[in-house]
């Protein structure tokens, strides 16, 4: 029984007192408690009410068992009257009724609203100390009769006699013995299988006659119970009597509880050809099956070549689950189709010096998700990738749990099932299932791109296309409106499609026969909009969608007939998430100290070899930075006369940029998505110097200027009617950044050295994105930040029970969801709710609105759960400008937003806000802000700056401008970021406003480490791979804690 010391202080209790001692000094340590709770929190001691999470409510439900309530006045007085027994003025009352409770009711209840009240460690032991000295002090000032007898010290009992761990220490083994043995030894006494985990160690002092101790977790708490028996009435081994003693903390804390586990069954991978005929291409034999709870995973294990591999489903990868009853067979078969190949594990090799512990002294039922890696498929011809369905055969009528409550596409049907052994219909061993017809079948591109799409998606059975399926899809006999519009009718079907032949014909007749003239697949585009075939290469497999809608690039635009030989590839994981950082680069390192995955060498193989599609090889060509944050690039199919490296010559002269980074980089500003809008002549240019503090900072780094009436015709272009933005985010030619109005300029352009990056003759101004009302949110970087530089947690509760309190509005009332969307979420995606809203439809009552607002509603919460993002009704998020006027000074920045939720401003009362021009839409901001610049990392990242009112700026709205005086630039000071089109948190709540400021981080550039030759695409794809694994890891250690 483990016990805890309350105090070196010995009482010995006068028998004349008929209390309950243990409960008794329980109950004061309670009270005392909640005094010091009442203390803390200040707020909430006028009345408490009864609540799981109010200790002193439980001190009178658990504690006195009372049906009365618990009463506080003015923070003195906490007592229940029932029992006669509380505080007042820090001395304890007591009456003559009083009957103290079982102290380990007391105790457990404690324990309860700690865990509820989510103290900290450290936090409960600075809490503890004083509260256990304070109610020993109360119980002296009660003339008990006090002893410093210190052979009977005073105990509390924290866990009754029941046995609470599943976990034992086992002393007296031999020295150096294996963890193998130790569980051969103790199954032999509690059955096979009914160890978790087990670790073997050494005695901290190590003498000739040292024995080894294990610590050993079961299956159950009986059996530890059992052994832990066992041991205490004589269990030997080897001569050696063994002790053993309980643990109070398991090896695996919260081990996977499976609905069921199988073993030594036999596994069939292939595709159906029929519904009663599977086509399979791989069979396992000896496999374990362990299905998760609630089916969440199911996880197959087996070997293959002396490996151990682990072949992972989620519930959402699969489609449908059937159950063959086959009488004839005397067998049943679990059929499971799926969407997504499964994720495949393998066992490393065991290297020591790679590992902290020895594999010997160790033992995992479950291998520890650390100790498997990630693999690609193992099997010949890649049969995992090209199967759609995994059959575990069972006997006949196996028990197995009830499926149909807990997968919904769930069939359970008799009937014999043909199990055909097949062999691999995919063209390419590479990237599968990729099917392409025999020589002499000519298939058009485009035609082909479909059929593998429909044929990777499970629509299409692989085997199933033959010769005669092919010459349907050839335009020399077929029209080629009718293979497109059948083959699009198609894409669209639910289940598999098994004769694909007479579902052709069949649609060619039902054309042929109709009087309508067939429309095209592709609707008529918007201006700056193109269709765009994408690829999905995963560790497994490759997918083919699209072709889809995508906002254009310069590049794109540039080679618009040829748009068919474009496509963006990503890579991705089996259910098209990111990959993590341990996808391609592995905990431990192999045997031959490799430190990169299979799927790493994947990818890069892909980016050096490309993608075939019938007659098309497609060829890296060069990627964004946003695309290279998504794990994606674009791929050129060369034709005659072009290829990618005259696209890369077109773009521009990148000759002189030797360093492998700074090349990709110049390389992507073509291919930002942008908006294409005037022509801007080489003489309608001017270039005007940068300002700088000497020779370390560019103050207007990336930051030009745009006339007034020319920022309208741009505006104009890009469908903006009402209003001019104030900047807009610019390609020109080889410059990139920033132009913002300046209404003195002349020219239409002014440009700055800091601009430029490389030389083209591209004369087309290009927009990726403009000043405008943009939410702020804050998020776990910023708090965290905010946090240490001062801000009490008690704001961030605040700010997020707003925030919270906002989104339950909007379910309710039709105010509160239009400023919610107006304010939160602005964009097109929300207007037909903001007319529906103005129409004067109801959220509680309308259907569509009310699910619209649920989903609007439930995205917001997800945010707010996952990533901490936290909506500022006093914030904006906006792109950085420099003061051109030269008027503000260091420490001052001019900040006018335009009055998007308009309420918020007039409900606000606040003073920094100018009333006077509220008329006109737009708000001056007045006095403290905070700026910063995500990512944020260091407490010097978030600046407090104040805002002023600079007449000679009120063109600038939306966007934050910076003065160009003082000893550095702010936005450097801000993660060292510059004005290139950084986009800025800027908030002027004042709870917000920290109390203290740090120096800002010096952000000083490396010295860059440049090439003696040109870069070449080989080294390119490198560069892509290294980036890969960095962007992986930049979070994967919040979602992915290790141990």
């Amino acid at each position: 029984m483990d016990e805890v010391v309350l105090s070196r202080l010995d009482l010995t209790w006068s028998t004349r007192h008929n209390y309950g001692i243990l409960g008794f000094v329980a109950h004061v340590m309670a009270l005392t408690i909640t005094t010091e709770l009442q203390r803390r929190d200040g707020d909430g001691c006028d009345d408490i009410a009864y609540s799981n999470c109010s200790l002193s409510a439980w001190c009178v439900r658990a504690l006195t068992r009372s049906r009365g309530g618990t009463r506080v006045e003015s923070g003195r007085r906490v007592c229940c009257e029932e029992q006669g027994v509380g505080f007042e003025h820090g001395h304890l009352l007591i009456s003559s009724s009083y009957r103290a409770p079982p102290a380990e009711v007391v105790w457990h209840g404690m324990v309860d609203f700690f865990n509820r009240r989510l103290f900290s460690a450290s936090e409960i032991e600075a809490l503890w100390v004083p509260v256990v000295r304070g109610a020993l002090c109360r119980l002296a000032r009660l003339r008990w009769e006090i002893s410093h007898d210190a052979a009977a010290p005073l105990r509390l009992f924290k866990r009754n006699k029941k046995m609470g761990s599943r976990t034992i220490q086992i002393s007296g083994f031999p020295f150096n013995i294996e963890a193998e043995q130790v569980k051969e030894f103790l199954e032999s006494h509690t059955g096979r299988g009914t160890i978790l985990a087990l670790k073997v160690r050494h005695p901290k002092i190590i003498k000739s006659n040292s024995r080894d101790y294990a610590v050993v977790q079961f299956t159950d708490r009986d059996l530890a119970k059992g052994m832990l028996f066992k041991a205490q009435h004589g269990l030997m081994y080897d001569g050696s009597y063994l002790k053993a003693r309980e643990m109070e903390r398991d090896i695996v804390p919260r081990p996977r509880q499976n609905m069921l586990e199988l073993s030594e069954r036999t596994l069939y991978f292939g595709c159906q050809v029929s519904s009663d005929r599977l086509h399979v291409l791989f069979t396992s034999y000896g496999v374990e099956i362990k299905f998760g709870a609630n089916m969440r995973k199911i996880s197959f294990f087996g070997s293959w070549e002396n490996r151990e591999y682990k072949l992972e489903f989620t519930y959402e990868s699969i489609w449908e689950i059937q159950l063959c009853h086959s009488r004839a067979q005397c067998k049943d078969f679990l059929m499971f189709l799926v969407v997504s190949a499964p994720r495949i594990y393998v066992q490393p090799l065991k290297v020591v010096e790679y590992i902290a512990e020895d594999f010997q002294r160790n033992y995992f039922k479950d291998c520890a998700e650390d100790q498997w890696i990630r693999a690609v498929d193992f099997t010949p011809s890649s049969s995992i990738g090209q199967s759609h369905v995994f059959c575990l055969e069972l006997p006949f009528k196996f028990p197995l749990p009830d499926i149909r409550q807990i997968f919904c596409y769930f069939k359970e049907f008799d009937g014999y099932l043909h199990l055909e052994s097949g062999r691999s219909y995919s063209h390419s061993l590479d990237l599968v299932p990729y099917v392409h017809p025999r020589p002499g079948t000519e298939v058009p591109y485009q035609i082909l791109f479909k059929v593998n799409h429909m044929v990777q998606h499970g629509i299409l059975s692989g085997p199933t296309l033959d010769d005669q399926f092919f010459r349907l899809l050839n335009p020399d006999y077929i029209p080629f409106g009718y293979i497109e519009r059948a083959l699009e009718h198609l894409s669209y079907t639910k289940d598999y499609c098994f004769d694909p032949v007479q579902w052709l014909h069949r649609q060619y007749a039902k054309y042929q026969t109709s009087n309508h003239e067939l429309e095209s697949v592709a609707i008529q585009l918007d201006p700056g909009l193109v269709y765009v075939r994408r690829v999905q290469v995963t560790p497994l497999k490759i997918y083919f969608h699209g072709p889809e809608i995508n906002v254009s690039n310069r590049v794109v635009r540039r080679y618009i007939d040829d748009l068919d030989n474009f496509i963006r590839v990503s890579f991705v994981d089996e259910d098209e998430e990111k990959m993590h950082s341990t996808n391609l680069l592995p905990r431990t390192a192999s045997a031959d100290g490799n430190r990169h995955t299979d799927i790493y060498r994947r990818i890069l193989s892909t980016l050096r070899n490309g993608i075939a599609v019938g007659d098309r090889k497609f060829e890296f060509l060069a990627f964004s930075s946003s695309q290279l944050r998504e794990n994606s690039l674009w791929m050129f199919s060369p034709r005659t006369g072009l290829n990618a490296a005259d696209i890369r010559a077109w773009m521009g002269d990148f000759s002189s940029i030797r360093n492998v980074a700074k090349y990709a980089a110049r390389l992507g500003q073509s291919f930002s998505s942008s908006t294409e809008t005037l022509t801007v002549h080489k003489n309608e240019v001017e270039i005007i110097p940068d300002v700088k503090n000497g020779s370390v900072y560019v103050f207007s780094d990336g930051i030009g200027k745009i006339s007034a009436e020319f920022a309208r015709k741009v505006a104009i272009k890009c469908d903006m009617k009402s209003a001019t933005p104030s900047a807009f985010q610019i390609r020109y030619a080889g410059y990139k950044g920033v132009v913002a109005i300046d209404p003195r300029s002349t020219k239409k352009l002014s440009l700055r050295k800091s601009m430029c990056k490389f030389e083209s003759d591209n004369v087309k101004l290009d927009v990726l994105s403009y000043s405008k009302y943009q939410p702020c949110y804050l998020n776990r970087q910023l708090i965290t930040l905010l946090s240490t530089l001062g801000v009490k947690d008690q704001v961030f509760e605040m700010k997020q029970d707003a925030s919270v309190e906002q989104l339950d509005e909007i379910l309710t009332n039709p105010s509160k969801a239009l400023e919610a969307l107006e304010t939160m979420f602005p964009g097109e995606m929300t207007n037909i709710m903001k007319e529906m809203l103005l129409c004067g439809y109801k959220p509680d009552t309308e259907p569509f609105l009310s699910m619209m607002l649920q989903t609007f509603r439930s995205s917001k919460l997800l945010e707010l759960r996952t990533r901490t993002r936290i909506f500022l009704p006093k914030g904006r998020s906006m792109m950085g400008c420099l003061d051109e006027t030269a008027t503000l000074a260091y420490g001052q920045v001019f900040v006018q937003v335009s009055c998007v939720g308009s309420r918020q401003f007039e409900d606000s009362g606040l003073y920094m806000f100018s009333h006077s021009e509220s008329q006109h839409r737009t708000v001056v901001i007045k006095g403290r802000v905070i700026v910063a610049k995500n990512p944020c990392l260091h407490p010097g990242d978030v600046r407090i700056l104040l805002a002023i009112d600079v007449p000679d700026l009120h063109h600038m709205v939306d966007c934050v401008v910076f003065p160009q005086k003082g000893e550095r630039p702010h936005p450097n000071e801000c993660s060292g970021s510059d004005l290139d089109g950084d986009i800025y948190f800027v908030s002027w709540d004042p709870a917000l406003i920290p109390p203290r400021q740090v120096p800002a981080m010096d952000y000083a550039a490396a010295p860059m480490e440049n090439l003696d030759h040109d870069v070449s695409i080989e080294v390119l794809a490198s560069i892509c791979m290294n980036f890969f694994p960095l962007h992986a890891i930049s979070f994967n250690h919040f979602f992915h804690p290790t141990s």
